[in-house]
């Protein structure tokens, strides 16, 4: 596994199929991820699509499916335009979100990587930012999940 840039981790007080379909049901992304609708049908080699519209900007994030594990794992590339960089593979990160049984809930550890395996001076300076980026969704996840 290529070196981790961001990792963010919640341990949400519901079973993890309740947690699973959170991560998968179009409607409740929406609900704690910048606002987004996602797209795809979760079979591996297909596409994702984030599609919204982030502090006033339009945008759709886009990648593929890697891995996918019902209610335990999913693994997808992802490239953003807000981002700045060319849609290249080099500019491309690995979202990894795995869940685990924790004290009668469930505990989402979400890890960030690239795609090249590489890991950039950006990606050391941005660090930070990645993270409070990923566990405000988290946070937001657990908030929807437990409502």
């Amino acid at each position: 596994m290529s070196e981790i840039t961001a990792k963010a981790t919640v341990v949400v007080d519901r079973p993890r199929q309740e947690v699973w379909k959170a991560l998968t049901d179009p409607d409740l992304v929406k609900q704690y991820f910048m606002g987004a609708t996602v797209k795809t049908d979760w079979q591996v080699g297909h596409p994702i699509t984030f599609s919204g519209t982030w502090k006033d900007k339009p945008f759709e994030d886009k990648g593929e499916i890697l891995d996918i594990k019902p209610e335990k794992e999913v693994t997808y590339s992802h490239w953003s335009p807000l981002s700045g960089a060319d849609d290249t593979p080099d500019n491309y990160h690995v979202v990894h979100i795995a869940l685990a049984e924790a004290d009668g809930g469930t505990k989402v550890t979400l890890e960030q990587s690239n795609l090249n395996g590489d890991v950039t001076e950006a990606d050391r300076s941005s660090r930070s930012e990645y993270e409070k980026n990923w566990k405000s969704t988290l946070q937001g996840l657990k908030k929807v999940v437990e409502a």
